[in-house]
């Protein structure tokens, strides 16, 4: 499946990089490309988030509501799904497409040869015997062979050089050059920022209600511990939201510049898409 998104996206990220002839500036706008065909996925992802926030405070209200009618209390809160037609799978969707994208993308920056030039493999293979003879291979082969036969062959050449960086370096392997942690740095940052971003727009102050004092022991409890069980749900998807950037530089790292580039722009769309739909939707409701 992920060879096949693979090969799509490389006929798309090819056709821009024969309009522009530049690998750096073919992600990027491949990247907006893919911001926009997505926008409505988005949209309706950023709307699912707001919804979940305000189900959160009207369940809490049915809570305290019927706290003394546990039966009726779960009741009540599985019909107010029902009506906002809520599904718990609701945001499973766009993290599938985002597991999706990210592991295509490696594939399509690690084997551009084959994803996006399209180059056949028996030229592939003997480039690479000869790349093995010469430098003793590499891990990311493909690439090696660009660097090899760059202005020789051009059914292998592609032009990396982007802003003064190869987007072919791979910073693990060239770690005494400052210049290729730029760019993850970079993602890094932005990952960051986005989370903070995300995190206060989806977040509300938590009203506090005292439960009254008559009610018995085992309902208290029971309120509680369903409020309990949404905050460690909001904290599991905060701490999943700081951890994503981190195990995706981590990739970063080992892979070729061009995946991080297109994190770094996608991040960079992202957070401009968010605040956007953010203030539209703020717009609209008023």
């Amino acid at each position: 499946m992920f060879k096949f998104f693979a090969n799509i996206f490389g006929y798309v990220l090819n056709f821009i990089y024969g309009i522009v002839n530049n690998y750096g500036i073919a992600i990027i706008l491949f990247t907006i490309l893919l911001k926009l065909i997505m926008l409505p996925i988005s949209i309706k992802q950023q709307k699912t988030m707001k919804k979940t926030t305000k189900l959160q405070e009207q369940v809490r209200e049915i809570q305290n509501k019927y706290k003394s009618d546990p039966t009726r209390m779960n009741q009540e809160v599985m019909d107010l799904y029902k009506r906002e037609n809520m599904s718990p799978f609701s945001g499973c969707l766009s993290s599938i497409l985002q597991i999706i994208l990210v592991i295509s993308m490696f594939y399509l920056v690690s084997r551009p040869l084959t994803y996006m030039k399209h180059v056949e493999p028996d030229l592939i293979n003997q480039y690479a015997q000869e790349l093995q003879q010469t430098e003793g291979g590499t891990n990311y082969q493909e690439i090696g062979i660009i660097r090899l036969k760059a202005g020789e062959d051009e059914r292998v050449n592609l032009n990396m050089n982007f802003l003064g960086l190869n987007l072919s370096s791979v910073p693990s392997q060239n770690y005494k050059d400052w210049k290729v942690f730029i760019i993850p740095v970079l993602y890094v940052i932005t990952s960051f920022i986005s989370t903070k971003v995300t995190t206060n727009l989806n977040t509300t102050k938590k009203k506090e209600k005292k439960l009254e004092p008559d009610i018995n022991d085992n309902t208290q409890e029971l309120v509680k511990k369903e409020e309990e069980e949404i905050d460690m749900m909001a904290e599991m998807n905060k701490n999943m939201m700081i951890m994503m950037p981190l195990m995706t530089v981590s990739i970063a790292i080992i892979a070729p510049l061009g995946l991080a580039l297109y994190w770094l722009v996608n991040n960079i769309f992202m957070l401009m898409e968010r605040l956007l739909l953010d203030k539209f939707f703020k717009s609209e409701e008023e």
